[in-house]
């Protein structure tokens, strides 16, 4: 890792059904930006790279999944140990099914999709998203493909310093844990 890296502790808590870290906000605030960031780091010395979601008040954090926390051997409750480093080369994201069966009658949206950065597709992915109504996700999905049909090559008017996870949001904000309720 580079000497951009950030070393803090943060303890595991629960979320709905997720497990999360919430980085502490000077850890947060060496991030590049406010909205989602991709980082790798490790946890009690598991190697992980996982986007860094925003949470709504100028922090960050991120799901630790069932496979992460056996690895790092820490579970809901454990205070852990993290070096996380933000990266500029981004993973493809997952295509959600029913934005990629819209692309089959948008021929025009899928050229631009494939052309637009890796970063945009993340953000019209985290755009659809954050739609808490089925039909709402089913506007934002023709909306987007009209937007790219049309060349926008990014979402616009979309918070991108908002939390985007509908189950664990209120308002863009990223709720209180469990156990602080």
């Amino acid at each position: 890792m580079s000497k951009s890296n950030i070393n803090f502790t943060a303890q595991l808590v629960t979320i709905g059904s997720r497990t999360v870290l919430r980085l502490p906000e000077h850890a947060s605030e060496k991030l590049p930006s406010r909205g989602m960031v991709m980082g790798r780091g490790t946890i009690n010395g598991f190697h992980f790279q996982t986007p860094l979601e925003p949470d709504g008040e100028g922090s960050h954090w991120f799901e630790v999944d069932k496979s992460m926390r056996e690895n790092a051997g820490a579970d809901v409750g454990d205070t852990v140990t993290l070096e996380i480093e933000p990266i500029s080369d981004w993973p493809e994201p997952t295509v959600p099914a029913d934005l990629e069966n819209a692309f089959a009658d948008h021929p025009e949206a899928q050229t631009l999709w494939n052309d637009i950065t890796t970063k945009a597709r993340w953000e019209y992915i985290r755009w659809i998203r954050s739609a808490k109504k089925s039909e709402t996700r089913e506007r934002r999905i023709e909306t987007a493909c009209s937007k790219l049909e049309d060349g926008q090559r990014r979402p616009c008017c979309f918070d991108s310093s908002s939390c985007t996870v509908p189950d664990i949001s209120k308002s863009g904000v990223l709720i209180e844990p469990m156990e602080n309720r």
